[in-house]
């Protein structure tokens, strides 16, 4: 089955203008999520910086923003992690290999990568924001040189919804990332380590806040917290770096789903510095 077929899209014309995307492999993950690696029709690569993210298209269906799950020093194919919770995902799960999609983006402001050269880099994912956190994480370790220590703390509310289940072996096994996993609600199997995600900092050793930025992705309901741990270890307010995915559904500001006062989520984030956000406070509460 192909989903988009118009030979003008062959060349990008502007942001509102989908390109076709071909799905080169499809994984399911968890009863709710689908892995989908693409590759634009015309060969090139996306350039995409991580944490941006991109609309998804079908014809006759609509569009939804996705984030982007792999990192652009990967360039010959990009990933996408698409939760089915609506109608355009819903029929986004339903296609096979081989079939077509339109591609808008990559959209909005990502992680400021060479800000972080040289620091000691934390991150903190939890439920689906694993996937946008992917696209760093990949990047910090294929340019591992450029990075000082990597902390990677993740936690799910069930084994059954951890997320790339193969990256969590790779990563537990990587002597270049300290990486913790935890669930909320452990079952029968779990050997891991359960509880919210802010019991892992207890794993962490001492951090310098100096030389350490910290990024959260997560569920809003996570950054107070979160941010809490991270400045009782004395971080800077602007070494804190958090991914927001507000409502958004245009992706270029004209829709005002994702509007925050006067900031657009799409548009100036969805990655923000804490000290932006800490002066809007439903942004993250």
């Amino acid at each position: 089955m192909t989903t988009l077929e118009n030979p003008q899209l062959n060349q990008p014309s502007s942001i509102y203008v989908p390109e076709p995307a071909e799905i080169i492999k499809m994984a399911k993950l968890t009863e709710m999520e689908m892995h989908y690696e693409l590759r634009l029709a015309d060969g090139r690569p996306l350039g995409q910086d991580p944490g941006q993210f991109v609309q998804v298209s079908l014809l006759g269906v609509g569009e939804c923003p996705i984030s982007l799950c792999s990192s652009p020093t990967r360039p010959e194919t990009f990933e996408l992690c698409i939760r089915r919770v609506g109608k355009v995902t819903e029929c986004l799960h339903r296609l096979s290999e081989g079939d077509t999609i339109g591609i808008r983006g990559p959209l909005g402001h990502g992680f400021d990568v060479n800000e972080m050269h040289g620091k000691d880099i934390l991150i903190v994912a939890g439920g689906l924001g694993i996937a946008p956190a992917r696209s760093l994480i990949q990047y910090i370790l294929d340019e591992r040189e450029r990075f000082g220590r990597f902390f990677l703390l993740y936690g799910g509310r069930t084994p059954q919804e951890l997320l790339f289940k193969d990256d969590v072996v790779r990563w537990r096994e990587n002597p270049d990332v300290d990486f913790h996993v935890t669930v909320d609600q452990p079952d029968s199997g779990w050997r891991g380590k359960s509880g919210v995600v802010t019991t892992l900092f207890r794993e962490l050793p001492k951090l310098d806040p100096n030389e350490t930025l910290a990024v959260i992705i997560g569920p809003p309901i996570m950054f107070k917290f979160v941010v809490l741990e991270i400045l009782s270890r004395r971080i800077p307010q602007t070494s804190i770096y958090c991914s927001l995915e507000r409502q958004m559904k245009c992706g270029v500001g004209k829709c005002g789903h994702c509007q925050v006062n006067n900031i657009y989520v799409c548009q100036e984030g969805p990655v923000f510095k804490y000290a932006q956000l800490k002066a809007l406070r439903e942004s993250v509460e």
